[in-house]
């Protein structure tokens, strides 16, 4: 008896690799979901921010938001999501030069801490919304 999912194309995203933040957070055990060293690990790093190094790497993610850590009783909004992510063509060849899954997890937890977003100093510049602004003035009280 053959798998659906075993028996279609590498390119496929539902055969890609997923990453939860679980599996790189320094904070949690390897009991609850961590993939990868200690040493290696980052603090509290969000599927936003995976996202964001793999599609910088050259790599082609998939952000899913509203996925969660099976593990994870917590359900935080912040930490919610996964990243899935192709590694092999559809003839097997590996598409980057981190062939394997640990590799990945690895690279994506060195590149957070350089994030601009992580870096001291840093604060999230609102963007203006022209229309809300425009909006409340115009409005009468009844």
């Amino acid at each position: 008896m053959t798998s659906g999912v075993a028996s279609e194309a590498l390119s496929n995203p539902k055969r890609w690799v997923v990453i939860y933040p679980a599996y790189i957070d320094k904070k949690k055990t390897s009991k609850q979901g961590r993939k990868i060293s200690k040493l290696l690990a980052v603090e509290n790093p969000t599927s936003v921010e995976i996202h964001d190094v793999l599609a910088a790497v050259g790599f082609n993610p998939l952000l899913e938001r509203t996925k969660c850590y099976p593990r994870d009783g917590e359900r935080d909004f912040e930490v919610q999501g996964r990243v899935r992510v192709q590694l092999k063509n559809d003839d097997g060849t590996p598409k980057h030069t981190q062939k394997t899954r640990d590799e990945v997890f690895k690279m994506v937890a060195e590149m957070i801490p350089k994030l601009k977003t992580r870096q001291p100093g840093y604060t999230p510049q609102a963007a203006p919304t022209s229309s809300a602004a425009g909006g409340k003035k115009n409005k009468k009280k009844k």
